[in-house]
């Protein structure tokens, strides 16, 4: 690769890191041409962008966001893909499921919010993450749980104490 072509790359990882809030790196090596198309397939699907990159490329672009990424850096040494993605669980759910076949891709580490995850044994929990708008949703649902409670315990007393004054009335009236 040419110093031009190297530092372009650096450049548009670097662009790219700085503008995602979730970034996975995992080891797809060992794979087969035709596995690593389905792999991609399956990325592009779920709305996860897969790249590959040296080693050296991606800690010169990391470095250069100016941004801590304390054990990322240290994981990178073998094959090393780059997956970009909006929501926090999508690429982990895409190595959960494309290792129903196998036991590739391996996940080396992930930068979520600021949040950092080192080691394979992070895939499954980082599968089940809930999105922001999701969490948001739970939340408005029990602020909503109570005042609903009370409404629902007033309109059925409402019910009840008609349903007792009906009952006084038809006694007056016998």
């Amino acid at each position: 690769m040419e110093k031009a072509a190297k530092k372009e790359t650096i450049e548009v990882l670097t662009a790219k890191f700085n503008a995602a809030t979730n970034f996975y790196l995992a080891d797809a090596s060992n794979l087969t041409v035709a596995d690593v198309n389905k792999l991609r397939r399956l990325c592009h699907k779920q709305g996860v962008e897969m790249r590959v990159a040296k080693n050296t490329l991606i800690r010169k672009a990391l470095e250069a966001t100016g941004k801590q990424y304390e054990g990322i850096i240290e994981v990178l040494h073998g094959p090393t893909s780059i997956m970009f993605s909006e929501g926090a669980s999508v690429p982990a759910k895409v190595i959960k499921e494309f290792r129903k076949a196998g036991e590739r891709p391996v996940l080396k580490a992930a930068y979520i919010d600021s949040a950092i995850y080192i080691g394979d044994k992070s895939v499954i929990d980082l599968a089940t993450l809930k999105s922001k708008e999701e969490l948001v949703g739970e939340i408005i649902g029990l602020l909503q749980s109570p005042a609903k409670n009370v409404i629902s315990a007033l309109l059925s007393g409402g019910q009840k104490l008609s349903g007792i004054l009906k009952t006084l009335e038809d006694r007056k009236e016998s």
